[in-house]
């Protein structure tokens, strides 16, 4: 087991990470939320088919209430949020109560909404059953889509741990998989040109990815993460950073329709957009061509998806949260592990998009 302690300027908070560590939630539970009055486990049909009965008997010396919602983004509506407000309230939680995520990002997003928004905030731990929820459990943002923008309702709500157990990975999907490496490799491009290095060089198949080399690029993306957050809980400056390929990324989930293409997925491709900009507008030296043919091999789509008009891209774009002003900001790469926000006009934008067919 590893445990990594995420540090902010409110809180600190452990992560653990390994094989079986799920045997630290009662634990935990004990000793740091000593008297709970209710724990409300808020889980998709998918991953509550596969881990809800093992946790309810984990759990078995506590008042345990369910909420089942739907897998993916489609779970994080207003329509699902308002339903688990009611859940809440019809089970009686109190400010001594907890809500547990378990699942992805999506239900990990949620859930930690609906945590920061009931009774003014209770307090809730992560429980990832994913690869991308090494990004989205740690650091706090929790956030429901809108129609017109993703996780554009929200708030910043940090857990009061993370049990990131990797043995409810091993029933990943393959597209699950690779929407969870995508953030992976980011964190790598904006950090760390060792650790981009390591990955390129050990990683061949998201299909064979053994246990250690598992616990060592999830520990590693979260230390990244968790050492961003502490010096920016709340996206004042250098967490922006953390968005590299998310500016077009988003506009991609949002213009193609939540769920039609998963959020790693589309955000490596916002990665190359970004990368192809970085050298033209940041003087960034680096063969892009050499991580496309990497990334292809792992199963990644490197191209536009078809159909999607850019001028409706833009607009997306400029609802995304790091834009000022509809002036759209992109986090480009001075080189690798030096990013910085550049703002690019409307024209630039549809030109770079034209050539990135």
């Amino acid at each position: 087991m590893i445990e990594h302690v995420v540090k902010t300027s409110f809180k600190a908070y452990p992560v653990y990470i390994g094989e079986g560590v799920i045997g630290q939630l009662p634990i935990f539970i004990k000793e740091k939320q000593a008297g709970v009055t209710k724990i409300l486990i808020i889980t998709d049909e998918i991953v509550g088919g596969l881990y809800l009965a093992p946790i309810l008997q984990i759990l078995s010396a506590f008042p345990v209430e369910v909420v089942k919602v739907p897998g993916g983004e489609k779970a994080k509506t207003f329509e699902v949020y308002y339903d688990c407000q009611t859940a809440a309230l019809q089970y009686k939680l109190d400010r001594k109560s907890l809500i547990v995520a378990l699942g992805g990002g999506a239900v990990g997003d949620l859930s930690g909404f609906v945590a920061a928004t009931f009774m003014r905030g209770i307090p809730f731990i992560q429980i990832p059953t994913t690869i991308l929820a090494h990004d989205s459990a740690v650091g706090g943002k929790v956030a429901i889509n809108h129609p017109e923008g993703k996780n554009m309702i929200g708030s910043f709500y940090q857990p009061e741990a993370v049990i990131y157990d990797t043995n409810f990975l091993k029933s990943l999907p393959l597209s699950e998989r690779r929407s969870g490496f995508a953030e992976v490799i980011k964190h790598s491009l904006i950090s760390d040109v060792s650790f981009y290095q390591w990955l390129k060089s050990n990683i061949s198949s998201l299909e064979s990815i053994r246990e250690d080399e598992m616990v060592q690029f999830l520990a590693k993306g979260i230390e990244i993460k968790s050492a961003i957050v502490a010096e920016d809980e709340k996206e004042n400056g250098i967490r922006a950073y953390l968005n590299f390929g998310h500016t077009l990324g988003h506009a991609i989930e949002a213009e193609m329709g939540y769920g039609k293409m998963t959020h790693g997925e589309a955000v490596l491709i916002g990665m190359l957009f970004a990368l192809q900009l970085s050298k033209k507008y940041a003087g960034l030296e680096f063969d892009i061509e050499t991580l496309t043919e990497w990334v292809q091999q792992l199963g990644y789509q490197t191209k536009m998806p078809e159909g999607l008009s850019d001028e409706k891209l833009v607009e997306r774009m400029k609802g995304d949260k790091k834009s000022v002003g509809q002036r759209i900001r992109f986090v480009l790469l001075n080189e690798i592990g030096s990013p910085e926000l550049y703002e690019l006009s409307d024209k630039e934008i549809l030109c770079e998009l034209n050539h990135f067919k």
